[in-house]
């Protein structure tokens, strides 16, 4: 879920309500709060403290709450679990640490000192892209063990991979790539963490009922039905960018601002995110 914000730049929680309620209205069965999409790297911790707060507020009975609480500072990443179990969250999401990129028992005794830190779930989340280093098969073996590390948002792009540590773990998988939502299915994985569902809610639940069911033909035309919105989102700037400049097409949010180094989308970029809303319906 992205992280709605007043022309000023400031957090807007009104609308961090309002949205969260329309997605859950909508569909959505749970939100990631903070994470990346949501601009975790530029709003402060007492910023993500009122609005997990807000959204679980707003909608904490009737969806799961994941508040994004990883960073590449594992006492920063401990303070930020603890404080996200005050608010009310449901789980948390732990990103791999990115920049410093810690050796693969690094990454182990990250992930096991956030698990211990509360008594809520984590997800893990895999996304080499962006931290510059994927967690290896030894290492998903090795905290797969552990009673609160739960499920995986794999943004690596490794569908043979992913399968492997689906059997190999037994951790629930997401997808962390919109791109390949169904492919993930198909492959076993028990849901998505998107961006672009925020702006077609809808059309993704009726994809994910069509896994559920069986339905792999409705499936497949949902997926197909999305590709133009998927590239608008995904595929042209940064993707908090593009789904802000979405939902304020949709008159969801108040206002599109993003916080520096990200810049809001020009008029080109909203025009094709708006031509995509059109095209899927």
């Amino acid at each position: 879920m992205v992280t709605p914000m007043r022309s000023d730049g400031s957090v807007d929680l009104d609308a961090a309500q309002r949205l969260a309620a329309h997605l859950v209205d909508a569909g959505h069965d749970g939100l990631v709060v903070s994470g990346t999409t949501g601009e975790s790297p530029t709003t402060s911790a007492a910023e993500k403290d009122e609005l997990l707060r807000a959204v679980v507020d707003a909608v904490g009975k009737r969806a799961v709450i994941i508040a994004g609480a990883g960073s590449n500072d594992t006492a920063k990443s401990i303070e930020s679990v603890q404080t996200a179990a005050k608010a009310g969250a449901h789980a948390v999401l732990a990103v791999t640490p990115y920049y410093n990129k810690p050796p693969q028992a690094g990454l182990v005794a990250h992930f096991t000192a956030i698990a211990d830190a509360s008594e809520l779930p984590v997800m893990l989340y895999d996304i080499p892209g962006r931290s510059g280093i994927a967690i290896a098969r030894e290492t998903y073996l090795s905290i797969a063990g552990h009673e609160r590390i739960t499920a995986v948002k794999d943004a690596r792009g490794d569908l043979w991979f992913a399968s492997e540590m689906m059997q190999e773990t037994g951790l629930d998988w997401y997808s962390g790539d919109d791109a390949m939502n169904l492919g993930h299915f198909v492959n076993g994985a028990v849901g998505f963490v998107g961006v672009t569902s925020q702006v077609a809610p809808a059309a993704y639940r009726e994809m994910a009922d069509a896994v559920v069911d069986g339905r792999w033909e409705d499936a497949r035309a949902v997926h197909r039905r999305l590709t133009p919105l998927v590239n608008a989102v995904m595929n042209v700037t940064q993707g908090a960018i593009m789904a802000k400049a979405a939902l304020a097409v949709q008159g969801l949010i108040g206002s599109p601002v993003v916080r520096l180094p990200l810049v809001e989308a020009d008029d080109a970029q909203t025009a094709l995110v708006r031509d995509a809303i059109s095209a899927v319906g």
